[in-house]
């Protein structure tokens, strides 16, 4: 393939936008903050689920302390129409007799009860104070991802303007290079990640591996219009003053 000296020199322009492009995008796709939101949200989901297992056992806790509650009253109510039994006058001995065993009976169940209701109270309380850490912890990872996504999205904005720039640069530069040789290029880019690279004291500017004396020669010999390329990586090898050749 040939092309006009001028008109390959001018590929380094375009394989320094292409260098951005790349960069910009490599960038976008490397973000610290996109594995931070990623650890974070994770952080998230485990803190509200901690938060959900905490309120559903203090639901659970509500509901026996309700219960305990109810059958307290139960108890009392009942102490109560005996001691009423008892004060009215009204009861045969014998009857008194049973009536004051069981109000017995009635108070040692209250007591117990209200124990069991005692500890049921205090552990609804921990388990109050455990959804308030918890919640506290849902809030904080949940401010640090909202954090995280700011500084994405502030990047990214500046990773899409500089964008704009390298591919409106891009569109100018297209135009100047023939159909083949800006296949070539695309071709070479597309598979090894750079399409063109200046030729600098014999080494290529693209794999930057010197040049061997043989290769060397062949590219002296060769017209200025030949479009020479890297054996080792295949980028279209740009020569220049800087060359040494």
């Amino acid at each position: 393939m040939k092309a006009d000296p001028a008109i390959q020199r001018q590929l380094l322009e375009l394989a320094k936008v292409d260098a951005e492009l790349s960069r910009t995008a490599h960038r976008r796709r490397t973000l610290p903050e996109i594995a931070e939101i990623d650890a974070g949200e994770k952080t998230v989901r485990e803190r509200r689920d901690a938060l959900v297992s905490v309120q559903t056992a203090a639901s659970d806790l509500d509901r026996e302390i309700a219960r305990q509650e109810k059958e307290i009253e139960s108890v009392r109510a009942r102490g109560d129409r005996d001691r009423k039994l008892l004060e009215s006058g009204s009861v045969a001995a014998k009857q008194m007799a049973d009536i004051e065993h069981e109000l017995n009976s009635l108070t040692r169940r209250q007591s117990a009860l209200e124990d069991d209701l005692l500890e049921l109270m205090e552990r609804r309380e921990a388990l109050e104070l455990d959804a308030q850490r918890t919640s506290a912890e849902v809030a904080k990872a949940e401010n640090e991802v909202a954090e995280a996504i700011r500084r994405r999205d502030e990047q990214f904005a500046d990773f899409d303007t500089t964008q704009a720039r390298r591919d409106e640069d891009r569109a100018k530069l297209l135009p100047r290079f023939p159909a083949d040789l800006i296949k070539l290029y695309e071709r070479v880019r597309a598979q090894k990640g750079i399409g063109a690279a200046l030729l600098r004291a014999r080494r290529c500017g693209a794999c930057q591996l010197d040049i061997d004396r043989r290769e060397i020669a062949e590219i002296k010999a060769a017209p200025e219009d030949n479009v020479i390329q890297c054996e080792n990586c295949g980028a279209i090898l740009v020569r220049t003053l800087e060359s040494g050749l």
